[in-house]
């Protein structure tokens, strides 16, 4: 379908009835008795955010650096786990990688299943049914 400039819209709308004109009827602005108009798919828009894949049933031990940047994959695509390595940007454009720095050196467990509520670490969430059962 071509779309409309609004001044050949409202011409259109006029045309079908005599909404748009002073003093006259016509459909309200609710209705309408264009018959492609009123017999129009409606669109539903996906109004959930997009869902991480599990990249991993266990977590990553990570050695950190202190006052180091590092991007957490929040998406489960990268290939560089528990890293991200951009793969969001095609795979899950609406996520992106968490960035943090710690504050001392050590070893961490970074979540590998994506589904922590502590995130980039670990919380043991990956031990559920849900993550242990998915298909990888």
């Amino acid at each position: 379908m071509v779309p409309l400039r609004p001044a050949a819209l409202v011409t259109l709308m006029r045309a079908a009835g005599s909404w748009g004109r002073r003093g006259q009827g016509g459909d309200p602005p609710g209705g309408s008795s264009i018959p492609w108009l009123s017999s129009a798919p409606q669109v539903r828009r996906c109004s959930a955010p997009p869902q991480p894949v599990i990249a991993a049933k266990q977590p990553f031990p990570v050695e950190l650096k202190a006052g180091k940047k590092y991007a957490w994959c929040s998406c489960g695509h990268s290939k560089n786990q528990p890293f991200c390595d951009g793969a969001h940007k095609t795979a899950a454009p609406g996520l992106s990688p968490l960035r943090f720095t710690p504050d001392e050196d050590g070893t961490v467990l970074l979540c590998g299943c994506k589904r922590t509520r502590t995130p980039p670490y670990c919380d043991g969430t990956h031990n559920q049914e849900a993550v242990q059962g998915a298909r990888l």
